[in-house]
């Protein structure tokens, strides 16, 4: 059953499976037979949506501006000439991995980087996504709410002033909004994960749904804590190929990486079962036969009052509980009760 993203911009009372979403980002590499394999692929693995990048490196970052990944991994030194290498992809390549997701069964998502490609996106997504970079961009935060589409938005490398102050501006515009925990490094250590964060962001925006953002060389423990935690969406970077060179391969899960993910997350999701403290139906014969019922000390004729020295707590249950004890004492037996008998509320008189 194809999960609706829409739902998850709302609270939800009950547990609930998180929504995956692959994050392709570039890893295309400006193939469309490529992306539309990534598409699949992510479908295959288990995840509800798919989600690429859209710029242009013209408009995105300055010629001269430096790196912010591990450089051993990506050669590349500067953002402008790495982004150049991958804006390939405009409104209609976007339009035709909008109709192969639609075709997969699978959402279509992807990060805009600037108006251009925000605009052209509004009839392409049913929610955006807004990367950690652009978490101070006021004026293209607030371009973005004026489509009146639900919001997610990564917290990466941000303190909690700058979170509250763009959740601010995205409420005063009237738009649903769910925040990412992130940690903006490619990649990140595990030890740098900070999960808990997640649990401080769930804190101080009790009433948004909450979820993570992770750039940790894929692990199945970290994204099954991360749910653990209360992540209601999961996003992680997607690749075909992690034996890939450079950009975000290395650092992104493959097919069989997701199935894991998604597996583990499954299994978790049946361990933790309802919120909701009640019995269940398998645990009525316990209920009956592991608690304790009044039982009689010793033979006790009809007529006899019942004194708190002629009766004992044992199991099985079914008869009249400890907490009654008060009600029967002074009472008086309609019967003989045997030794070690159960006594019922029907075997006395007032």
């Amino acid at each position: 059953m194809v999960k609706n993203i829409l739902q998850y911009f709302k609270k939800s009372k009950k547990p609930r499976l998180p929504y995956i979403i692959a994050e392709c980002g570039v890893n295309h590499e400006g193939s469309i037979k490529i992306a539309k394999k990534q598409i699949e692929l992510a479908k295959k693995g288990g995840a509800d949506a798919v989600k690429f990048q859209s710029y242009k490196a013209d408009t995105l970052a300055s010629k001269y501006s430096p790196s912010y990944w591990d450089t051993s991994k990506e050669k590349t030194r500067s953002q402008y000439e790495l982004f150049k290498k991958h804006d390939k992809f405009w409104k209609r390549e976007f339009e035709i991995l909008a109709k192969h997701c639609q075709k997969n069964e699978i959402e279509f998502l992807s990060t805009p980087f600037d108006f251009e490609s925000a605009k052209f996106l509004s009839n392409l997504v049913k929610a955006y996504k807004i990367s950690s970079s652009d978490i101070t961009n006021k004026p293209f935060i607030e371009y973005i709410c004026s489509f009146k589409k639900p919001i997610i938005l990564s917290t990466g490398a941000s303190n909690l002033t700058e979170i509250k102050r763009s959740v601010k501006w995205i409420k005063n515009k009237k738009v649903n909004l769910a925040l990412l925990h992130c940690i903006l490094n490619y990649p990140t250590l595990d030890s740098n994960a900070n999960l808990s964060m997640i649990t401080s962001l769930k804190k101080n925006f009790n009433d948004i749904v909450i979820g993570y953002s992770d750039h940790t060389l894929p692990s199945v423990n970290i994204m099954n804590t991360s749910y653990t935690l209360g992540s209601e969406i999961i996003e992680k970077h997607f690749t075909h190929n992690k034996k890939l060179k450079g950009n975000d391969h290395y650092h992104s899960m493959d097919v069989y990486d997701l199935k894991k993910i998604v597996n583990g997350i499954n299994n978790t999701f049946s361990i933790l079962g309802t919120n909701e403290k009640k019995y269940l139906k398998s645990e009525l014969i316990s209920r009956k036969n592991a608690r304790r019922s009044i039982y009689s000390v010793n033979n006790l004729k009809k007529n006899h009052k019942i004194r708190i020295e002629d009766i004992i707590y044992k199991r099985p249950g079914g008869g009249i509980p400890p907490y009654e004890t008060k009600k029967i004492i002074g009472l008086t037996l309609k019967k003989n009760i045997k030794q070690d008998q159960l006594i019922k509320f029907e075997d006395l008189k007032k």
